[in-house]
């Protein structure tokens, strides 16, 4: 009789960060993977314990040490990708995706020439490929590598599944695969990430969101072929579909502090980078709230941070405002001192579900929130007008809806309520409240376009069945 084992093909999905375990960890992606008769193990190259915390089979990578190189090689081919792009479509939003290049030490300037350098003249296909043969033969070249392909070795997975194409510490383990013939497929992480020359790895598979998703990757890498790509949506919403997690109005105030009697807003924090002045369109919807509280309406915001912000940039605001603003932290776990060390728990997914079904709706700058909120029915608006604390060399938020994932809205002025100055985030909440706006219909519409519009809930099982096409 033959080994059991030997018959279920042995899948490894490949954590360089921890950005995939939202997808790949906390929703039933394991579970329905091994219903299929799929035999799982998980290869950690995060901090975060997966045998422990969640009782998976996991194999950790001991050595997380990139090649000195890979950083500024990376940032030469993001650069080089951009600068493609522009010269392709002759659309100047390549050049607001750039990462700024630093001159301030002896170091930095040797990285930032060495970026500028290749980005002015390296801006060709076989410039970029140059640039991808010197960053897969310096990561060969490190001890990482050879621990990784020993790995392989010994475990003979049939393929290897990455969570996401953005982390240059992926950039071994799958060159590892690939050089002993092992299949390797590789998730697109965010709505957003190919147009901004994200990705850092090349696949023999890619799974994406959408239609449109494929349709960019194409773009974006030629020598990718339609039949590498699987379209699946994507799991990151799932957990709004499952009504187990859902609590009552009760439980939920009770939980959280709240009073089950007022209507709350969510407003849904950002990064410092995508928008360094946050705060202030919080003290602005507080402003709002505080205007329509006085008119008799019990109202008040739950203010939901972003959960890798610890800047304290908000306190002074929350302080000053505490009668209409309850902080509904994020469960989600520090486990280093970075920023990407910062891992989410199961536990954030259900919080994150039962904020957007008990809130009327959402004000937040320009994220893929919109979304979370749409599949309950809930608005959101996004205040699109500048901060009088804004200065030279920060990022303006008209910047933002300017990016080309802006415009998969299937109608801009309808998508969402905009904000276009203070007053307006008035107007929105006012207007969504009392029924006088809806832009629900046209949002759950772009929902259908940014993430695979029949049966959303079920991404994970067609990864599978996807990775089952591959593996047989």
């Amino acid at each position: 009789m033959s080994d059991h084992k030997t018959s279920n093909p042995k899948v490894f999905i490949l954590f360089p960060d921890g950005v995939g375990l939202r997808n790949f960890a906390f929703t039933h992606f394991k579970e329905i993977g091994e219903q299929q008769g799929f035999d799982t193990t998980y290869w950690n190259n995060t901090i975060f314990s997966l045998q422990e915390e969640l009782g998976y089979p996991e194999l950790k990578i001991e050595s997380t040490k990139i090649h000195p190189k890979t950083t500024v090689l990376s940032h030469a081919r993001k650069r080089v990708e951009l600068a493609l792009s522009r010269k392709r479509t002759n659309d100047k939003v390549y050049t607001t995706y750039r990462f700024p290049l630093r001159w301030n030490n002896l170091k930095n300037i040797l990285k930032s020439a060495f970026v500028t350098f290749h980005e002015t003249f390296s801006a060709t296909p076989q410039g970029w490929q140059k640039l991808m043969g010197q960053i897969n033969a310096a990561e060969r070249s490190t001890l990482r590598y050879q621990e990784l392909k020993a790995q392989l070795e010994e475990h003979q997975p049939a393929l290897v599944f990455c969570t996401t194409q953005r982390a240059t510490q992926a950039i071994a383990p799958l060159l590892a695969a690939q050089d002993l013939g092992i299949k390797t497929a590789c998730w697109i992480y965010s709505w957003d990430n190919l147009p901004k020359g994200m990705s850092t790895v090349e696949t023999d598979y890619y799974f994406v969101w959408s239609e449109l998703m494929k349709a960019q990757l194409l773009e974006y890498y030629p020598k990718t072929k339609s039949a590498q790509v699987f379209v699946t949506g994507t799991p990151q919403f799932e957990p709004h579909y499952d009504d187990s997690l859902l609590l009552s109005r009760k439980q939920f105030s009770e939980a959280q502090g709240l009073d089950t009697n007022t209507k709350y807003i969510c407003f849904s924090g950002d990064d410092q980078t995508t928008s360094p002045l946050d705060q202030y369109y919080l003290e602005d919807t507080a402003i709002a709230v505080r205007q329509l509280r006085e008119e008799g309406r019990d109202l008040a915001i739950i203010y939901r941070k972003v959960p890798v912000d610890f800047s304290g940039r908000y306190d002074a605001v929350l302080e000053q405002y505490k009668d209409v603003i309850i902080s509904i932290d994020p469960l989600w776990k520090p486990m280093g001192e970075q920023w990407n060390q910062v891992m989410p728990t199961k536990e954030d997914f259900a919080l994150l579900v039962n904020t957007c079904y008990h809130s009327e709706l959402v004000v937040n700058i320009c994220s893929s929130m919109v979304f979370d909120f749409v599949i309950h029915d809930k608005p959101t608006i996004y205040p699109n007008y500048e901060q009088p604390q804004l200065q030279k060399g920060m990022r303006d938020i008209g910047q933002n809806y300017n990016y080309i994932h802006f415009r998969s809205m299937p109608d801009a002025a309808k998508s969402v309520t905009w904000a276009k100055s203070k007053s307006e985030i008035y107007d929105g909440i006012k207007g969504l409240l009392d029924g006088e706006l809806n832009p629900v219909p046209v949002t759950k519409e772009w929902y259908g376009i940014v993430n695979k519009p029949e049966f959303p809930e079920e991404a994970s099982k067609r990864i599978w069945e996807g990775i089952n096409q591959i593996t047989n």
